[in-house]
């Protein structure tokens, strides 16, 4: 299903997280709707958004799983002096994104396959492209749900139960935020997709609140960073407490400089994984999503700033490169991306960049009629 890119006509076209307790998902909030741009605004910041993220995730991809000291490097001596390309990882050429981005391209493909969205249609989706092993990096939370999948579990059990709260549901879910101008209608399919690989509820929460990050970047007038944490802050603790309250208290320190922000996150316990040895930030939902929006209010205008800082606090860098990327690229669009970087992004030669557009124009089209 996954190994080609369609054609696309432009009109119709290591991560083991357990911590804490959790309550049950609300799936209504009240929140104020946001309007949604005409269709080439729309377009423009879709693109960005899945642009950005596809992006932002390579370029973290290289130095997944490092520690802190060996990203800041990466980042000092690779990214900011204009060197991005020269290292790469592993296993793959530069360019290759993860996980990340494959499954916020299916899940941006499933809306087509069903006409608008549909749970289902993307857990057959993402079933498929763990069938065929085609994935990049995922954690076991999300490939333990592609098994039950595939074992012909109902979509909205097939998740990792509690207390399993990575951030495989968050890290895709970005470009979902604008496909919808209703908030209610934009939790509930935040919510759906995660339940197909993940059943705790701060998984939920977290990608409520990035959906929403990304539909309030992505708006015209200037940014407000008060507002914009209070209100994300306020759609996420109605799915789950601590997740809203960890994104409410970025408020105290989203002030700091990268190297004390990440000393307030460790010291305020929002990482449990590395307690007692700092190694980055981990794939728990909680730290990732906050430092990714850290990283993007920290200098929402500058999309090489946002990636950088969210790569150079180590750990999980592809995840929230990603996610911020992702949120950047939906204010700034694709014309604020390095050219010569976005031409190298791909999914094993394919779905690059042209194939990526593509996709996010017949999305806008489709959200628009």
């Amino acid at each position: 299903m996954v190994s080609t890119p369609p054609a696309l006509g432009p009109a119709h076209a290591s991560r083991n997280v357990d911590s804490g307790k959790t309550r049950s998902v609300v799936l209504t909030s009240t929140v104020t709707s946001i309007t949604r741009p005409a269709t080439s605004s729309l377009a423009s910041a879709l693109t960005g958004c899945l642009l950005g993220q596809a992006l932002g995730d390579a370029l973290g991809f290289v130095v997944e799983a490092r520690p802190a000291d060996v990203a800041r490097r990466y980042v000092d001596q690779y990214l900011r002096p204009g060197r991005a390309g020269e290292l790469s990882h592993p296993d793959f050429p530069f360019g290759q994104y993860s996980d990340d981005t494959q499954l916020a391209r299916e899940l941006l493909l499933s809306l087509v396959d069903g006409a608008g969205w549909n749970p289902e249609a993307f857990a057959r989706r993402l079933s498929s492209l763990f069938q065929q092993g085609e994935d990049v990096g995922a954690g076991p939370g999300t490939r333990a749900a592609a098994a039950r999948l595939s074992a012909g579990t109902h979509w909205s059990l097939a998740g990792t139960p509690a207390p399993y709260a990575g951030n495989g549901s968050t890290m895709r879910v970005g470009p979902l935020g604008l496909v919808f101008g209703d908030a209610r209608a934009r939790v509930t399919a935040a919510i759906e997709q995660s339940l197909v690989t993940h059943l705790d509820p701060r998984c939920a929460a977290g990608a409520v609140a990035v959906a929403h990050a990304v539909a309030l970047a992505a708006r015209a007038d200037p940014l407000d960073r008060a507002a914009f944490l209070t209100e994300v802050a306020a759609l996420a603790g109605a799915q789950e407490h601590s997740v809203g309250s960890a994104i409410a208290g970025l408020a105290a320190w989203a002030h700091l400089p990268p190297d004390e922000a990440v000393r307030w996150l460790h010291a305020e316990g929002l990482d449990p994984t590395y307690a007692d040895q700092w190694q980055g930030i981990s794939a728990f939902v909680i730290p990732s999503v906050v430092w990714s929006l850290y990283s993007f209010l920290r200098d929402p205008d500058d999309y090489w700033s946002v990636v950088c800082t969210a790569i150079g606090a180590g750990g999980d860098t592809d995840t929230m490169a990603a996610i911020a990327g992702g949120i950047a690229g939906a204010r700034l669009g694709p014309a604020a991306l390095p050219v010569e970087l976005v031409e190298q992004i791909n999914d094993r030669g394919r779905w690059r960049a042209a194939q990526l557009t593509e996709l996010a124009e017949r999305v806008a089209m489709m959200s628009t009629r």
